[in-house]
């Protein structure tokens, strides 16, 4: 395969996910980006959880991500929740209503059991491919990594005894936060061996 033939691959696989996602919504007068949303929150930590998170991730306007969670919040989708630290910001996250829906129909859980046809090997260079890919186009696009935290320059294991620690902002961090999405991600540094 020559390389003009994966930007148009991608964007296909890109398209199935986007019509898939107008479909699982459609019941509930939801958009493909309202899924995006119920996406990305189910996926992220407390440091992105935030309308500037939702709107770095997704990459549409204030505007329309604005106008979208207004949309979930009416649904019961989201519960928009103050800082305890800083009254300034707020956190967005999935109600109940809104993790049972996200769980039942994310179009990304049926991607991702397409995976299960490659064996491990294949699965793994592909994710491998696909994260570098899209680290490059985010630098270039000069946009954020949203990394997962335990694969972050500032996450500690176990850095604070049974605990982990973010290295950013020194706060302690659970085994399930170490395994969700941050927009403070950044890559390690590897050492010359």
């Amino acid at each position: 395969m020559n390389d003009s033939q994966i930007g148009p691959l991608i964007e296909r696989i890109g398209n199935l996910l986007r019509s898939e996602q107008r479909v699982a919504g459609a019941d509930l007068g939801l958009q493909a980006v309202h899924l995006q949303i119920l996406s990305y929150l189910s996926l992220c930590n407390r440091y992105s959880n935030t309308p500037a998170g939702v709107t770095e991730y997704i990459g549409a306007t204030k505007g329309t991500i604005s106008q979208s969670i207004n949309v979930l919040e009416g649904k019961g989708f989201i519960e928009k929740v103050p800082d305890s630290q800083d009254g300034r910001i707020t956190h967005l996250e999935l109600s109940k209503i809104g993790r049972s829906f996200i769980h039942n129909n994310s179009p990304l859980k049926e991607f991702s059991n397409t995976f299960k046809e490659f064996d491990d090997k294949d699965s793994a260079r592909l994710s491998e491919i696909l994260t570098e890919l899209l680290t490059m186009l985010q630098r270039k696009n000069n946009g954020r990594l949203f990394g997962v935290c335990h694969t972050c320059k500032y996450f500690n294991r176990n850095g604070l005894g049974k605990s982990h620690q973010c290295g950013l902002t020194l706060e302690p961090l659970s085994d399930k936060e170490s395994l969700q999405i941050c927009r403070e991600h950044e890559k390690p540094i590897l050492e010359a061996v």
